[in-house]
């Protein structure tokens, strides 16, 4: 029933509502926590910089298409 589904998310809701509504405004707007007016406000708040961003897959530049051998 749609009243189950939505158990969960109330439950949460109850727990941490600040949290809760921050994540599901972050969300609503679209707004990625990697870019920089969001990661230095969060930097700023948990009072670190630490973020590091992901590493790109630079070991294997080819732009052409790769040839493999299945046995």
């Amino acid at each position: 029933m749609f009243l189950d589904e939505l158990i969960p998310v109330a439950k949460e809701l109850m727990q941490q509502p600040i949290a809760f509504a921050g994540g599901f405004f972050s969300g609503l707007l679209r707004l990625n926590l990697h870019e920089d007016p969001v990661r230095s406000w969060i930097d700023e708040q948990a009072g670190s910089t630490s973020y590091t961003p992901p590493a790109t897959e630079a070991t294997n530049k080819s732009t052409g298409p790769q040839s493999i051998s299945i046995d």
